[in-house]
């Protein structure tokens, strides 16, 4: 195996190429301490000890950072290791390691975000918003489960309303302002059926 070439990406950081294909990043000192330079060989015992052991423990201490900082998903976790041009193989490994620990959750994830929007968005966006995230439909279905189980509720019809009160909507608006409205609260994920008997009611009691 040959070093044809070392890019520097970041101040210190270097990817590098091994026969024309992209190996993994390095840092200058670690070039130094493991003797590689473009046009040198790399022996197998020198590959393997940074991909089983340098790498694996790099990614893993990142993933960790990065889990204490702020929940993610585990499609989260993975775009942002790719960020650290991790390799996939050590990439799946630094994923295992924390869920091993829970500390990667996409169940629990998703059962915090729908109990922190419960009061502002309907289950359809926050389900639309979860599989964004990386979150399997499967897993959504699970969370909300088990939120319900835990005493969790919406009443769209109640949330429907509040919104139109933040919004300041007058049943006596001209109809482009009122497909407007109607427009919003369908992009909130609520129903058509809940969205036309909330505004119907509006209008009513106008």
């Amino acid at each position: 195996m040959i070093v044809t070439e070392l890019t520097e990406v970041s101040k210190g950081r270097y990817k590098v190429y091994i026969d024309q294909e992209f190996a993994f990043v390095l840092y200058k000192g670690e070039l130094r301490l493991y003797k590689l330079a473009e046009g040198q060989e790399i022996s197998e015992a020198v590959y393997n000890e940074i991909m089983r052991t340098v790498l694996p423990k790099r990614a893993k201490l990142r993933a960790m950072n990065l889990l204490q900082k702020r929940q993610y998903t585990e499609r989260q976790l993975i775009d942002k290791l790719k960020e650290g041009f991790y390799p996939e193989e050590i990439i799946a490994e630094a994923v295992l390691y924390v869920k091993s620990y829970r500390y990667l959750d996409d169940l629990q994830f998703a059962v915090d975000y729908i109990t922190y929007h419960e009061t502002s968005k309907s289950e359809r966006k926050m389900t639309c918003d979860l599989l964004q995230k990386g979150i399997a439909g499967e897993t959504i279905k699970q969370a909300f489960e088990e939120w319900r189980a835990l005493g969790g509720k919406q009443n769209e019809e109640e949330m429907i309303s509040e919104l139109l009160e933040k919004k300041h909507y007058s049943p006596g608006c001209n109809q482009k302002e009122k497909q407007r409205i109607y427009a919003f609260l369908l992009r909130k994920g609520f129903s058509m059926e809940n969205v036309n008997k909330v505004l119907s009611g509006f209008d009513t009691f106008a």
